[in-house]
C-alpha cells in the first residue's frame, strides 16, 4: 500500500474498516449493498446478527472476561451518507467508490462528500467487534438506515429490538465535546401548479449558472452565514424581471433537504436587444455577491450562457408570486438559545427548488430544540407561500433530544476524558438531528450520549476528518468501555 493510503493510518483497524466502507456505495435510500456488507461482517465474526424489516443491522458481541457484570452498551451509527459532489466531477454515488486520500492532517475525498459522517462511527463500532484485546461489556453494534433523509431507521424501529442499557451515538463531529441534546426537525413541502405559456416572439433565452458556494450541513453549519444558492439566485431573478422584462422558464437549486444549497440554475428569456443589459446585470450581481460574502465564500460564480428557447414559460403571475415568496422566505438562523447564545435554537434551510412544465416544488427543513418555536417558524413559512398561492404541507417531523445533565454515562465519560486527556470535555447541545431523541421514545430508560471525531463541512464536497482526532476518539471510546458502571 502507498504511504498515503488511509489504511496505513492509526488506529489501523478503524481506518481499514473505513476504507472498506468507502468501497461500498451507500447514498441515502440505497441500503441494499451496505446492509449486506454489515450483515456479512457480523456473521463472519460468528456473532448474533439481525437485520430488521426496515434494513437496520444489529450485531451482538458478548462481554469480555471479567466485564460480564457491567451494563450493556449500544454502539450506534447510521449507514447512509449524503451524496454531494462538485458539478464538474463525474461520480455516480450508487456505483462508484469514494476516493479518500490523506491531505496533511486530514482525510478528504476527491470533490465529493467523504462519508466520514457517519462512516467513522461505523468503522469504530466494527473495530470493537473485531478486537480481541479490548475489555468491554456486552456490546450491540446498531446501524440504522436512511438517517440523512428523515431518520426512518430510528423512527420505524420496533420496541425491544435493543437490549443495551447505555446508547453511545457515534455521530457527533467535534472531538472533545459530549452531546446530550439535539434539535428536532420538520419538512416543509411547497407546490405551485400552472399551465405554461408561449414564449413571446423575438425573445432570446439564457441559462443563469450560480456555482462555487461552499454549502454544508444545514444544522451544524447554519450559523456560519454561508450563502444559500437559492436565495442568491432569486435575488438576481427579481432584478432581472424588474429591469429587463425577463421571463422565467425553469429553475433548479439544491439537491438535498439537509444540505445548504451550493448551486442553482435558471433559464430565462428576455426581449431581443436586452441581451447585453442582462449580461451586465449578471456581472453586477456576481460582483455584489462576492463583496457581500467576502471572508465567508471565496468562489462564487454567477454567469449567463446563451441557450435554446424552451417551449413554455411560467405565467407572469406565478413567476412573480414564486420570486416574491422565495425572496421573503426565511433562511438561516432564526433564534439562538438565550441561555447559550452561541448555540442555535431554531433555523430553516431553504433547501431545494425544482420545476417541471406544470409544477414548481420548494422544500425546506425547519429545525428547533423548542417545539413551539419549530411550529412558529413553520407557520411563518406556510403563511409566506400560502399568500403566494402555493400549497403547503408538512411531514417528516421528529422530536428533539432533551438534555439530561444528570446522566450517569455523561458523568463517567467526563471523568474518563479529564483523566486521559487532562482537560474537561465540553457538554453540548447540537443544532442537528441525532437519532437519540427518536430512539428515546421507544427506549425512555436508556442512558444516551453522542460523541465523535472532528469532521468539518459534512454534507458538502469539502467534507474532511481530522486524523489525530480519530485516534483520540478511538482511545476515548476504549477507555469509556473499560469503565462502564456495573448493572
Amino acid at each position: 500500500m502507498d504511504s498515503k493510503d488511509i489504511r496505513n493510518l492509526e488506529p489501523k483497524a478503524l481506518w481499514q474498516n473505513f476504507y472498506g466502507l468507502t468501497q461500498v456505495p451507500r447514498p441515502s435510500g440505497k441500503k441494499e449493498q451496505i446492509g449486506k456488507f454489515l450483515v456479512d461482517f457480523g456473521k463472519s465474526l460468528g456473532f448474533e446478527t439481525i437485520q430488521d424489516e426496515i434494513g437496520n443491522v444489529l450485531v451482538r458481541k458478548p462481554a469480555t472476561k471479567g466485564m460480564e457484570d457491567r451494563k450493556a452498551v449500544v454502539l450506534q451509527a447510521h449507514m447512509d451518507m449524503v451524496p454531494q459532489k462538485n458539478s464538474h466531477i463525474n461520480h455516480n454515488f450508487e456505483t462508484d467508490p469514494i476516493q479518500a486520500s490523506i491531505d496533511g492532517e486530514w482525510v478528504r475525498a476527491n470533490n465529493t462528500t467523504l462519508g466520514a459522517d457517519n462512516g467513522i462511527g461505523i468503522a469504530a463500532a466494527m473495530a470493537v467487534l473485531q478486537s480481541t484485546d479490548v475489555p468491554h461489556p456486552a456490546v450491540e453494534m446498531f446501524i440504522t438506515v436512511d438517517e440523512e433523509t428523515g431518520m426512518f431507521g430510528a423512527i420505524d424501529l420496533k420496541p425491544n429490538f435493543l437490549k443495551g442499557d447505555i446508547l453511545m451515538n457515534l455521530d457527533s463531529e467535534d472531538e472533545g465535546e459530549l452531546y446530550v441534546g439535539c434539535a428536532g426537525g420538520l419538512d416543509a413541502n411547497i407546490t405551485f401548479r400552472y399551465k405554461p405559456e408561449e414564449v413571446p416572439e423575438d425573445d432570446v433565452a439564457y441559462k443563469i449558472l450560480l456555482t462555487g458556494l461552499k454549502g454544508g450541513h444545514s444544522g451544524v453549519d447554519i450559523n456560519l452565514q454561508r450563502a444559500n444558492a437559492n436565495k442568491l439566485m432569486f435575488r438576481f431573478l427579481k432584478a432581472a424581471v424588474a429591469e429587463h422584462d425577463a421571463r422565467l422558464c425553469c429553475v433548479e437549486g439544491g439537491t438535498l433537504r439537509n444540505a445548504i444549497p451550493r448551486e442553482a440554475f435558471a433559464v430565462v428569456t428576455v426581449p431581443k436587444g436586452d441581451e447585453e443589459d442582462l449580461i451586465e446585470t449578471v456581472a453586477e450581481f456576481e460582483e455584489l455577491f462576492i463583496e457581500e460574502y467576502k471572508g465567508v465564500e471565496d468562489k462564487i460564480s454567477l454567469k449567463a450562457e446563451r441557450t435554446d428557447l424552451i417551449k413554455g414559460l411560467m405565467p407572469e403571475e406565478v413567476q412573480d408570486d414564486l420570486i416574491n415568496a422565495v425572496t421573503a422566505c426565511h433562511h438561516g438562523v432564526y433564534r439562538f438559545i438565550p441561555e447559550l447564545p452561541e448555540v442555535v435554537e431554531t433555523s430553516n434551510n431553504l433547501s431545494i427548488i425544482t420545476t417541471d412544465p406544470e409544477k414548481i416544488e420548494v422544500k425546506c427543513l425547519i429545525r428547533s430544540s423548542v417545539e413551539s418555536r419549530k411550529e412558529e417558524l413553520a407557520s411563518m413559512i406556510e403563511s409566506t407561500f400560502s399568500l403566494a398561492g402555493a400549497k403547503v404541507e408538512f411531514d417528516g417531523g421528529y422530536p428533539g433530544w432533551n438534555p439530561n445533565l444528570n446522566s450517569p454515562i455523561l458523568k463517567v465519560m467526563s471523568q474518563v476524558y479529564e483523566k486521559d486527556f487532562g482537560k474537561t470535555p465540553k457538554i453540548m447541545i447540537i443544532h442537528a438531528g441525532l437519532e437519540c431523541g427518536i430512539l428515546g421514545t421507544n427506549y425512555p430508560n436508556m442512558d444516551m450520549i453522542s460523541f465523535g471525531p472532528t469532521i468539518c463541512y459534512p454534507h458538502s464536497p469539502d467534507e474532511k476528518v481530522n486524523i489525530a482526532s480519530v485516534q483520540k476518539f478511538w482511545d476515548f471510546l476504549l477507555s469509556t468501555l473499560a469503565n462502564i458502571p456495573k448493572k
